[in-house]
């Protein structure tokens, strides 16, 4: 077996079971879950309906390249969304079947497995696939902590330079998960500078990008790079990658649709690998997708709810945690030091005592430079109705006055 496959460290939802193991909830409440960023809100009826008039298509093989339709869709929406200059379909775009697959693959891509010294630097906390695919391409994640100064961004500037010249993947999420920060242009420009010197691929996940508070969306990264003059020339959006997906836009986290796209040169050498192991999107799928890419109506509509529930829950929640609106994403991320209880015990004591599952912070990092950045912190996922938000806001306020009245 891949002896590297030793290096894997639980999910940070096996760790959850774990603690909550021998714990029987309070039969008087309902469940309610915050722990896992699985949208909620109802699948738009056009999707269904584009995927289900295609089922024809299930009697052929799809390409792995995808139809002409599905990436002239995505394309126009990057160039509508981040207004940047068209993308070339057939080079610069590829479908494929959730964010998370490619954002595990591009590892064994990007990665010379034949320097053992080579490192993939990672967010810290972080989306625990960045991890795993750094350990399984062979090489080793290096984190750089969040700093909740710069409102939970990473300093970069912190990381040394002989650790940036063994770094051949940068993982970026933008808006993050879990602290919801968003790079500033003055962060890319810091990283693209940084890439061109050191010849790194960056990986930027952008699954959240379409769920904010403001009137003015989160910046992408091919727009920091168009506004940075790195568009054009024989190498547009040299080493850069995004990532991106329908799930959290709309409301279709089964139907596995996402798309990579960017520097041409690292796409075909990225569009090479998965010829031999990435799973083709069906074409029921992808012509559900094409209608998806194409309408914003529904994303507003679904984003408007989330400002819904963050401009209710989160004035709650801060008359009893240190939690303030992030920049962008559905998590809330809270310290709870206030209450006297670590992370873990503030989610074990939740859930046996209201029946309300968080996620603590320190599952979600690693211990790096002397610390783990989510330590003290719990991730709440506002993925549920408004009412069952509510209601499970109520809750962990009442657990806090319950906690602060015994102490």
């Amino acid at each position: 077996m891949n002896p590297h496959l030793e290096k894997l460290h639980p999910y940070p939802f096996e760790k959850l079971r774990e603690l909550f193991a021998g714990v029987t909830p309070h039969a008087d409440y309902a469940p309610i879950s915050l722990g896992i960023g699985e949208p909620k809100h109802p699948t738009p009826a056009f999707i269904e309906k584009a995927l289900t008039h295609a089922i024809a298509g299930l009697s052929s093989y799809p390409s792995t390249v995808g139809s002409e339709p599905l990436r002239a869709a995505i394309a126009g929406w990057l160039e509508r969304r981040y207004a940047i200059p068209a993308l070339d379909p057939a080079t610069m775009v590829l479908p494929v079947n959730g964010s998370r697959e490619a954002l595990f693959a591009i590892a064994h891509a990007a990665i010379d497995a034949g320097r053992p010294d080579a490192l993939v630097l990672c967010p810290n906390p972080f989306y625990q696939i960045y991890e795993g695919a750094a350990y399984l391409a062979g090489a080793t994640p290096y984190f750089v902590n969040s700093d909740p100064a710069r409102n939970f961004a990473c300093d970069y500037g912190s990381v040394p330079i002989d650790v940036w010249a063994r770094v051949q993947l940068l993982y970026v999420c933008s808006p993050g998960n879990p602290t919801g920060a968003v790079l500033t242009l003055e962060d890319w420009r810091e990283l693209f500078e940084l890439s061109d010197r050191h010849g790194f691929v960056i990986a930027a996940d952008e699954c959240y990008s379409e769920i904010y508070s403001g009137s003015t969306p989160p910046l992408g990264a091919l727009e920091a790079a168009h506004q940075l003059g790195r568009s054009a020339g024989n190498r547009p959006y040299q080493n850069l990658i995004v990532f991106s997906s329908l799930s959290k836009r709309s409301n279709v986290p089964g139907m596995r649709s996402g798309f990579v796209a960017g520097d041409p040169q690292v796409m075909k050498k990225f569009l090479l690998y998965r010829t031999y192991c990435g799973g083709a999107m069906s074409p029921p799928v992808q012509a559900a997708s094409i209608a998806a890419w194409n309408d914003e109506a529904h994303v507003q509509d679904n984003r408007t709810l989330y400002k819904e529930k963050f401009k209710l829950i989160t004035p709650m929640l801060r008359e009893v945690l240190d939690v303030e609106l992030p920049d962008a994403g559905f998590y809330l991320w809270a310290d709870v030091r206030r209450t006297g209880l670590s992370d873990t015990e503030f989610a074990r004591r939740l859930y046996a005592e209201y029946n309300v599952t968080v996620l603590p912070g320190s599952y979600l990092a690693r211990d790096a430079h002397g610390t783990n950045p989510g330590r003290n912190r719990i991730r709440m996922a506002l993925v549920a109705g408004v009412d069952e938000g509510l209601e499970a806001a109520t809750r962990i306020v009442q657990f806090c006055q319950s906690l602060r009245a015994a102490s």
